[in-house]
């Protein structure tokens, strides 16, 4: 009898853990329509957060993964799926805010100032494509300003 309610106890425990489990991959891989760009990397924002609406780019926009996700040289990723992992842009472009400017300031590269600072590598990403987006099809629907994308602190 005590052997029973043990072997039940057991069945009913791993059951909670593999839905836990199941449902915790899931949540994980889910892509929500519009992201937030704020990071943890920041102790204070001096701008309003800006919000990317990847649904709008990926489905609207028909822009593949690749074009904004990349591995650790550079290179897209162009076999993501919807829902696959990946790093967030912080965990690679980990030092935060811009690279310093100034006679007193360490001399980079582009590409170098890229690598680093995580405001450098998404204002590039982002902003590049838009301006690109712009000269391509004269449109106005690809911000390229400060204000455009980071609301005004508090809204």
């Amino acid at each position: 009898m005590k052997q029973k309610r043990i072997l039940r106890l057991t069945a009913v425990v791993f059951a909670v853990v593999f839905v836990a489990g199941i449902t915790g991959l899931y949540a994980g891989t889910n892509v929500p329509d519009d992201i937030k760009m704020e990071n943890k990397i920041y102790s204070k924002h001096t701008k309003g957060i800006a919000t990317l609406s990847h649904k709008k780019h990926a489905e609207d926009y028909k822009i593949g993964c690749g074009e904004c996700h990349h591995d650790e040289k550079g290179k897209k990723l162009t076999n993501l799926k919807a829902g696959d992992a990946v790093k967030s842009c912080a965990e690679c472009h980990s030092k935060p805010g811009q690279a310093p400017k100034g006679a007193d300031a360490p001399k980079l590269s582009k590409k170098e100032k890229i690598q680093q600072y995580h405001a450098e590598s998404v204002h590039a990403n982002c902003i590049d494509c838009h301006k690109d987006v712009k000269k391509k099809d004269k449109s106005k629907n690809a911000p390229t300003t400060c204000k455009e994308c980071h609301p005004k602190k508090g809204k």
